[in-house]
């Protein structure tokens, strides 16, 4: 690895970040099933049926978001540095939101809490809706960019003390957010018709899927149709950023490849909702899985390649973070790269833990019989 180019080290490593970009929003399901536990179950032991369910996997989702804050950190310090440490508030607020998530979990169903049951599960709420929109919104300044800039020994100035909560007033911010907590929701519909053996709730579950569905769609839609016809935020040979129009546009066109991705999961997306949602299949869960992380990865893919600034300044254009001046040492990226070999045996072992928990379905006996249940 250490013989290649700094230049596909770069390459290599934005791709990794941008695959667990998309296995964290299709992680998120955990947090969409958890919104939901107000309307849909039609008793107590269905709530507990859903919160146990998505309960068993939530560490997973909070450690793939740690793992793309580590492999940010590793392969891009920089911008590790300016989104992460410089808008600190709005990512203290997202990690707030994984905090009482586990907190939660942890006490819901302790005997005599004294905040109550109900309390816990506004958390749980909490953490599936504002956690994913505020994620969703912090995206989505990779397409529009952040008020900082880099002064002459590179150390981040953020030209506000807001601290990335400046976001909240920009409305273009707001449909990618909204559209992942309505797929979260789609998401965790699909997982619980997988895993619980229900079927009232199952039956519940796919009327949740079509309406989430048709939620989610015109905010994608909205979103998909604002960054493929913005103006975006291209490098030259010497670094220089300059305006130009329809960038992620182009980025479609000249990355072929990637557009094919996110065709695939796109149409797998589309597939795994209908199977969900208008067949008694309980798989709908897997297509769809597959297909958010290869849509994902490819959106993260097109805000970071063909010279393409992904994390814009609109203070100080020259300011915005590119793979190039973000990237840790040539070095540095080689040796990571041969640790990055073992990312295969650690999906693998997680796919096997997880069958073995799922290959048994939850059932309200389960439920009843349970003492350590959450």
């Amino acid at each position: 690895m250490l013989s290649l180019s700094h230049e596909i080290l770069q390459i290599y490593w934005w791709a990794i970040v941008s695959l667990l970009g998309g296995l964290l929003v299709f992680m998120m399901f955990v947090q969409g099933g958890q919104t939901l536990i107000f309307g849909l179950p039609k008793s107590e032991i269905q709530k507990d049926m859903i919160v146990n369910s998505v309960g068993r996997k939530w560490e997973l989702t909070f450690t793939t978001l740690v793992m793309f804050g580590g492999a940010c950190f590793a392969a891009f310090p920089l911008f590790y540095a300016t989104s992460f440490g410089g808008a600190y508030w709005v990512w203290l607020a997202i990690l707030f939101c994984f905090v009482i998530q586990a907190v939660s979990y942890e006490y819901r169903k302790k005997p005599d809490n004294f905040l109550g049951t109900r309390t816990y599960e506004i958390f749980l709420f909490i953490n599936g809706s504002l956690g994913v929109i505020l994620i969703g919104m912090a995206v989505s300044t990779f397409f529009v960019g952040s008020d900082f800039l880099l002064n002459e020994q590179n150390f981040v100035q953020w030209q506000t003390p807001w601290r990335g909560l400046e976001a909240l007033g920009n409305i273009m911010l707001y449909p990618l957010g909204i559209a992942m907590f309505f797929l979260s929701r789609v998401g965790g519909g699909l997982y619980l018709i997988n895993n619980i053996a229900d079927d009232e709730l199952r039956a519940n579950l796919r009327k949740s899927v079509l309406k989430n569905t048709a939620l989610f769609l015109p905010f994608f839609l909205i979103f998909a149709i604002w960054i493929f016809t913005k103006t975006g935020f291209e490098y030259d040979a010497q670094g220089v950023v300059s305006l130009v129009g329809f960038k992620y546009a182009m980025n479609l066109i000249k990355l072929p490849f990637v557009t094919l991705m996110m065709l695939v999961g796109l149409v797998l997306v589309l597939y795994g909702i209908y199977k969900g949602a208008f067949t008694t299949s309980i798989y709908g869960i897997v297509p769809f899985g597959v297909g958010v992380v290869l849509v994902v990865t490819g959106l993260f893919l097109i805000t970071g390649l063909n010279n393409t600034a992904f994390y814009p300044s609109f203070s100080n254009l020259q300011s915005s973070l590119t793979i190039q001046n973000a990237s840790s040492s040539h070095y540095t990226l080689g040796v990571m790269a041969y640790v990055s070999f073992l990312v295969p045996f650690v999906l693998g072992y997680i796919f096997v833990v997880w069958r073995a928990m799922d290959s048994r379905k939850i059932t309200q006996n389960e439920i009843k019989n349970d003492h350590h249940a959450y």
